[in-house]
């Protein structure tokens, strides 16, 4: 990931700014695993002050954090990479795959010192629903809970296209095969562009809950863990070419 793509790993993905999510009147409730104390102390005093999250745990290493996450059941959880007993790509693994309880798995937020596409190719295929960088602001990181808690992802188009471009189309056949209508192709060229989805229903001139319902309906047809998993389809796919907005 590249300078450029980190200032704007907290935005709406096309870097054109903050996602529209404000603090929820409920607080977002947020796990930290990460194996350096100085570190996960200050990301917990600094994001604690953040409007709209309580932080309720934290977790030393990949294992203390699924055992964690199954205990607490925090909405999200800020998923370091580079920790003893097991990774923090494996521990959203396996968390994701695992027993839930009624509201689900958590989501997962993956942080990193390291500047690497290849652990934004493993978390998106690990389930995570987003990917930061410690050394942005505290208020993106913030921002970047609240949005995955919200439901949407944290996106990363330059990063996305330059991953696709290098692996193999193992999704080709994913749209033909999705039979998706002609508006829910559209609403994943929407999604591509790293839109919201009140973003897309300004855009396509419809309610809100239309667009939930036709992202829903996407997701289910592509087998797609996630928005952002979806849209690494719709560019393996083709349907979206890399430098152009669909």
């Amino acid at each position: 990931m590249t300078g450029s793509d980190a200032s704007s790993a907290a935005t709406t993905g096309d870097g054109s700014g903050p996602a529209t999510t404000g603090p929820a009147s409920t607080p977002v409730t947020l796990l930290i695993a990460d194996d350096d104390e100085v570190t996960r102390s200050g990301l917990r005093t600094l994001l604690a002050a953040q409007p709209g999250i309580a932080v309720v745990g934290e977790a030393a290493d990949g294992v203390e954090a699924v055992e964690q996450a199954r205990r607490l059941r925090p909405d999200v959880v800020l998923m370091d990479v580079r920790m003893p007993r097991r990774n923090g790509i494996e521990a959203t693994r396996q968390l994701l795959d695992g027993p839930t309880g009624p509201a689900g798995p958590p989501k997962v937020v993956v942080i990193t010192t390291f500047e690497n596409d290849d652990y934004v190719t493993a978390a998106l295929s690990a389930g995570a629903s987003g990917f930061v960088l410690k050394r942005l602001p505290v208020r993106q990181i913030a921002e970047a809970v609240r949005v995955v808690a919200a439901g949407e992802a944290i996106l990363f188009p330059a990063a996305l296209r330059r991953m696709v471009a290098t692996r193999p189309l193992g999704s080709a056949e994913a749209l033909p095969k999705a039979a998706l209508t002609g508006r829910e192709e559209e609403v994943l060229r929407l999604m591509a562009t790293g839109l919201s989805n009140p973003e897309i229903a300004d855009a396509l001139t419809v309610s809100l809950e239309t667009v939930k319902t036709h992202v829903g309906n996407v997701l289910t047809k592509l087998g797609a863990q996630n928005r952002t998993h979806a849209v690494v389809i719709a560019y393996e796919s083709g349907l979206v070419v890399p430098g152009f907005a669909g």
